[in-house]
């Protein structure tokens, strides 16, 4: 080969190889990085395309990792394809966008309900998908909110049943733990529907405008590490929903949720008899059950506006939960039990957890209980569900209200117990305008919902073998007249108390360390102090 000939061949060689470095600089073996398909990080560009194009040629090529490198990425709507993950480097952060157009609609709706539009990153009918990394994803939730902070109220109460009166939530006032009205703004931040093998870890996520992040109709989930970060005021800005779904494991999270926390719930329809699919139009991927179960949370701080755990809503059974060595403070309940729509929900653990809750202003669901309890209509005319197994160990709660079990005729609640509960309820500064009040809502009617009542250390209605061992109760001082017993039980079959540690509230009013109302088979052994 002449001299030229080997100078045009190593020209040659040098100019392909240098090309395929640049093309490659962005990107290694199943790692696509969404720079190589247009995006830009200044924080105002519209990144949608560039996400779905990256993510889409991942999901073509057999999967793999899309990454997300430092910067301000503003996007609408992502959609999650099977075998993808979505890391974000540490200094990335995903911006939801601003312009509600920019979110996809779909013509179904999801959740069975009336919410239509999905946020801003979305799976449906994938497998094999997650989203991780050091990276932050920023809702925007807060630029939703309505002008001057107009509250939102809703019709589920009226006041004339209410200790306050007209007193209670006068109209035209704002609140400061709100919630506020978002008028119109994207739904589930983080959506993953009908959907197997999912991981979420250690990211941050924040400021979501409604549900942070929902696991429906799935089956194997795996969320680690993460922290939520939510504005407080925002209604419905939940943290982790699992809906539906099974074999879900959340573990190490740092959640600060304008509502529920952490929820297990099942929203979907009430499977027919004898249907062993969740539901008729169900795909071949996801929870094929119709079961919510096998959940185990474990290792969280949670703080909320509403529950730190909820247990409940919707017609579908819930089962095998487990919630052990958790933190929940500055919450409006700690722990929400809710039996609606004839769900059964059965065997429920809760064990190593310390919280504090109070009275929050505002309409939120909610009166400040550490343990709430409940099987009651939702609907006029409706059915209640069931509560059965339901286990409290090693519960330490300061509170501004005592704890409530209150299930119906219909719908007893059956075989609850109480193991080393203490419990110190003390006043707070809502006590006066909040307190003195059961609130079952969603419920009706609503003589029934939110109502004026008198309250015990622990109160109970309804219930068949209920336990209640080694109870400490502590009263502060300067409380409202309203609180009463110290353990108040009626409509019973079978009851068992022991070692109770504590005392009525006051005693020249007639109260009672433990009162009995209407029962059977009740065994007290006990040493009041």
């Amino acid at each position: 080969m002449d001299i030229f000939k080997r100078k045009f061949v190593f020209t040659l060689f040098a100019v392909v190889g240098i090309s395929l470095f640049f093309s490659g600089c962005h990107r290694s073996s199943g790692n696509y990085s969404i720079l190589d398909y247009g995006a830009n990080g200044d924080g105002k560009a519209i990144n949608t395309k560039a996400f779905n194009s990256a993510i889409s040629s991942c999901n073509r090529n057999g999967g793999g990792i899309v990454e997300v490198p430092p910067g301000k990425f503003v996007s609408g709507s992502i959609h999650l394809l099977s075998n993808v993950t979505l890391r974000l480097a540490a200094g990335a952060t995903i911006i939801g966008s601003s312009d509600i157009s920019q979110y996809y609609t779909s013509d179904q709706p999801i959740f069975n309900e009336d919410y239509s539009s999905y946020g801003l990153i979305y799976a449906t009918d994938a497998v094999n998908i997650g989203i991780e990394g050091s990276g932050e994803i920023n809702g925007n939730g807060t630029l939703f909110m309505a002008p001057n902070d107009k509250p939102h109220v809703g019709g589920d109460f009226e006041r004339k049943y209410t200790r306050q009166g007209e007193q209670f939530m006068p109209e035209g006032n704002t609140f400061e733990d709100g919630p506020v009205l978002c008028p119109n703004r994207p739904l589930v931040m983080i959506l993953f529907e009908r959907c197997e093998n999912i991981h979420l870890r250690d990211v941050t996520l924040k400021d979501s405008p409604f549900w942070t992040v929902r696991i429906g109709n799935s089956d194997n989930a795996v969320v680690s590490g993460i922290s939520i970060l939510n504005n407080m005021l925002i209604p419905n800005s939940d943290g982790i929903h699992t809906t539906d779904s099974r074999n879900v494991r959340i573990s190490d999270c740092n959640i600060v949720a304008g509502d529920d926390a952490i929820i297990v719930s099942g929203l979907g329809r009430e499977p027919a008899p004898g249907d062993s699919a969740f539901s008729k139009d169900s795909k071949a991927i996801g929870n094929k059950t119709g079961i919510a179960e096998n959940v185990t949370v474990t290792n969280c701080v949670l703080s909320s506006r509403s529950a730190g755990v909820r247990i409940g809503y919707g017609r579908r059974p819930i089962r095998n939960c487990v919630f052990s060595n958790l933190v929940i403070y500055d919450s409006n309940r700690g722990i929400g039990v809710f039996a609606r729509e004839k769900s059964q929900i059965e065997n429920i653990l809760f064990q190593n957890i310390v919280m504090h809750t109070r009275l929050h202003s505002g309409h939120w669901w909610g009166k400040g209980e550490p343990i709430h309890i409940s099987a009651v209509p939702n609907v006029l005319n409706g059915n209640s569900g069931k509560i059965s197994n339901i286990r409290f160990t090693d519960i330490t709660a300061y509170a501004e209200t005592g704890i409530l079990v209150y299930g119906n005729k219909e719908s007893i609640i059956d075989n609850v117990s109480f193991n080393r509960v203490q419990l110190t309820i003390a006043r707070g500064k809502n006590s006066d305008s909040y307190g003195g009040n059961f609130d079952l809502r969603p419920s009706q009617p609503l003589s029934e919902a939110l109502f004026k009542h008198d309250i015990p250390g622990l109160y109970a209605r309804f219930v068949h073998n209920m336990v209640i061992d080694g109870f400490e109760l502590y009263w502060g001082k300067d409380l409202p007249d309203y609180f009463s017993n110290g353990i108040e039980v009626s409509n019973f079959n079978g009851l068992r108390i022991t070692d109770f540690r504590g005392k009525e509230a006051f005693s020249n009013k007639g109260n009672l360390p433990i009162k009995l109302g209407t029962g059977t088979g009740s065994s007290i052994s006990t040493a009041v102090k």
